[in-house]
């Protein structure tokens, strides 16, 4: 199983972002202050400050390291063992499951962090599947040279495989929707079966002598 986040944290800044993770479950977005934060994190609430302006900038930073880590799986794994075929769809699947691994144990719904930081989440979010489709795209491209997958765009096949498995990401879920991940893990089985399926170069047919 694949850690989302470190349990021991490096620095300040990690131990303020652990913090933030903590309080999300316990408290929710709204409710969490940042004398919360500076308490759970074990430091003074100046010193909060010299890392960070404000509470948002806190979470999306908490974001950004959430995926981060996750685009670090996902280059680990292009680069790993396997034929393009069977990286790309361990990549597809880890982009689900790494992101549902990340919000397990909350017990508030995510809906008010996305409401509350919809906009800079949003710019943010384009970035972070641009990195996606770069890793993709190097996987189907080698994927192509291995005569495994057909496609004409390497990186709009890329960004349609992202586009498709999106609905799976966790958005705005509460802790009784959380609680259904062995059927969304049976859903995006099916739907990455799909995806993988149709780039696949048909086996040729033998000619009868």
């Amino acid at each position: 199983m694949i850690r989302p986040s470190s349990t021991v944290p490096t620095n300040t800044r990690d131990a303020i972002l652990d913090a933030a993770g903590v309080l999300l479950g316990r408290y929710g977005y709204h409710k969490t202050t940042m004398d919360d934060l500076a308490t759970e994190a074990g430091i003074a609430r100046r010193t909060l400050y010299l890392h960070f302006r404000c509470k948002d900038d806190i979470f999306l930073a908490r974001i950004d390291r959430v995926v981060e880590r996750l685009l670090a799986e996902e280059r680990r794994v292009a680069d790993g063992e396997g034929d393009a075929l069977e990286r790309l769809q361990r990549i597809i699947v880890l982009r689900v499951q790494y992101r549902l691994d990340v919000v397990k144990d909350y017990t508030k719904s995510l809906d008010e962090i996305f409401a509350a930081l919809r906009a800079p989440y949003l710019e943010r979010r384009a970035s972070w599947s641009a990195a996606e489709a770069t890793i993709l795209s190097r996987v189907l491209e080698q994927g192509r040279e291995q005569g495994l997958v057909a496609f004409e765009d390497a990186n709009e096949t890329a960004r349609a495989l992202i586009a498709a498995t999106n609905a799976l990401i966790p958005y705005s879920l509460s802790t009784k929707e959380l609680g259904s991940r062995r059927e969304i893990e049976r859903t995006l089985a099916r739907v990455v079966d799909l995806l993988v399926n149709g780039l696949r170069v048909p086996a040729r047919t033998k000619k009868r002598v």
